[in-house]
């Protein structure tokens, strides 16, 4: 039985970090697949195709007593932390974009010893920092380009992540976990929307290089990866699953 347990938690931690892997191939994506400088209309692209997917899928529509709570999900996890993502990929060499991000662990950490009063192990303390500074040392070099905005936009990404993930868990129901993960996604394509048309700089036609840009990361670095994320949320602890962020540098290169 404890066997069976151990390969079931396995499992799950596998199957929930190639959410991070996936992520991690963002910044190559966005810098030579997308039209450049355009941070709202590339969460937009992003996000509100693969809300639309997963509703339609899951046909299921939230109570009332879970909108506000799913709205908030979506303003953290999607809509606000895209654009700073997609800001800090256009501005930031990629290993150094997902290292600045590889601290949520850490973040992860003091918000639970704060909001919780559980206060973190030494040694998970130690190997976080230690985990941050060992991505550090192989994926940066003198010659990184340290962009003060993309800097900022990377690093309030992840502490937006960070109570992302912990308000998911906390605030978890029953609904199924496509109609979960595709309200949010659909709800921060929504709000997104006017700052797309509006802020970014019109689109330039399409080429199948841009297409092939936006369809992976709506398709693969949206629609799997977060319904296998929000999977291992609802399954693992929250350090746990904030762990498997430091896997995005190895894609982020």
């Amino acid at each position: 039985m404890l066997k069976s347990n151990w390969l079931s938690v396995a499992l799950i931690i596998i199957v929930t970090a190639i959410a991070p892997i996936f992520w991690g191939s963002t910044y190559i994506v966005t810098t030579e697949l997308l039209p450049p400088d355009r941070p709202f209309i590339a969460a937009f692209l992003r996000l509100l195709p693969a809300g639309v997917i997963l509703v339609l899928i899951s046909r299921h529509l939230p109570k009332r007593s879970e909108w506000l709570h799913i709205s908030i999900m979506a303003i953290l996890n999607f809509a606000v932390f895209h654009v700073l993502l997609f800001t800090a990929a256009y501005r930031l060499p990629g290993g150094l974009a997902a290292v600045v991000g590889a601290v949520q662990p850490l973040i992860m950490m003091l918000l639970i010893w704060y909001v919780d009063n559980r206060k973190p192990a030494h040694l998970a303390l130690v190997a976080s920092i230690f985990g941050v500074l060992g991505m550090a040392a192989l994926l940066l070099s003198p010659t990184s380009t340290w962009d003060l905005i993309g800097i900022i936009a990377a690093t309030a990404g992840a502490v937006l992540m960070t109570f992302g993930v912990f308000l998911a868990r906390r605030w978890r129901t029953d609904m199924p976990l496509l109609a979960f993960t595709g309200w949010q996604l659909l709800i921060a394509g929504i709000l997104l929307a006017p700052f797309a048309a509006f802020l970014d700089p019109d689109l330039p036609t399409l080429t199948a290089k841009n297409l092939l840009g936006y369809g992976y990361l709506s398709l693969f670095g949206t629609t799997l990866a977060y319904v296998l994320w929000f999977n291992g949320i609802a399954k693992l602890s929250p350090v746990a699953v904030s762990s498997l962020g430091l896997l995005s540098p190895i894609t982020a290169v």
